[in-house]
């Protein structure tokens, strides 16, 4: 099962009131473990950065001045995604200006069916605690020290390990389901134990079977060896 997780940065809340993505960040997993393919765009937002949202991620005009807008790189992000399932902390921001990109592209949107919101699994999880990205990686122990500023990319990689102890941890059967979703991600089978083609030998010597026969006569009918 392919996943993408995903992340966002903007000028702002709405923006449908002229606010636009300034950085996209997208980390791959395949059967819950990452592949190590990632999708990372700075974007010229064609507008100026206000302040409080500069303050947050730290996109400047300056840098974002030459970046591409999204209309030369929203094809490209949807060949990323493709039809994964989309795993995003708080999903309604990230969709809403996601789709408001996309339409004044003329692209299609990304139903909202496709979207796994960790922040709803996460208080539902821990109900009355806090769920932000950086409460989770209190909550279980994960290293977000290298988060100073808000990055898209950096954001998604941490999201990923939140997300899989959300959902119990890498490998929460240990590896021994046999669905058709526990696969390998080149399409293999999981491994799975089998019997022997041909069973070991014994290692108890026929003077041994013989004695512990004498041995188990001697406790009478109701012996468990017996019974078993």
């Amino acid at each position: 099962m392919r996943e993408v997780v995903l992340d966002t940065e903007t000028t702002g809340f709405d923006p449908q009131s002229g606010d636009r993505i300034v950085e996209i960040g997208a980390v791959e997993l395949m059967g819950h473990m990452a592949t190590g393919k990632t999708y990372h765009q700075y974007i010229n937002p064609e507008r100026s950065m206000p302040e409080e949202a500069f303050q947050v991620h730290g996109l400047g005009d300056d840098f974002l001045r030459d970046k591409p807008k999204f209309a030369e790189v929203g094809q490209a992000f949807l060949d990323f995604i493709g039809d994964a399932k989309l795993v995003i902390h708080n999903a309604a921001f990230d969709i809403k200006f996601l789709n408001a990109e996309l339409k004044w592209m003329g692209l299609p949107q990304i139903p909202w069916e496709q979207a796994i919101d960790t922040l709803e699994i996460a208080r539902k999880r821990f109900p009355g605690s806090p769920a932000s990205l950086d409460a989770l990686c209190r909550r279980f122990n994960i290293d977000n020290s290298s988060r100073t500023l808000h990055g898209a990319l950096l954001d998604s990689e941490i999201l990923a390990e939140v997300y899989l102890e959300l959902i119990g941890g890498r490998q929460p059967d240990f590896g021994l389901s046999t669905t058709a979703q526990d696969r390998s991600a080149d399409g293999a089978d999981a491994w799975i134990a089998r019997p022997r083609p041909t069973p070991l030998p014994s290692r108890l010597t026929d003077e041994e079977a013989a004695a512990h026969a004498e041995f188990v006569a001697k406790l009478g009918d109701d012996a468990l060896w017996v019974k078993s």
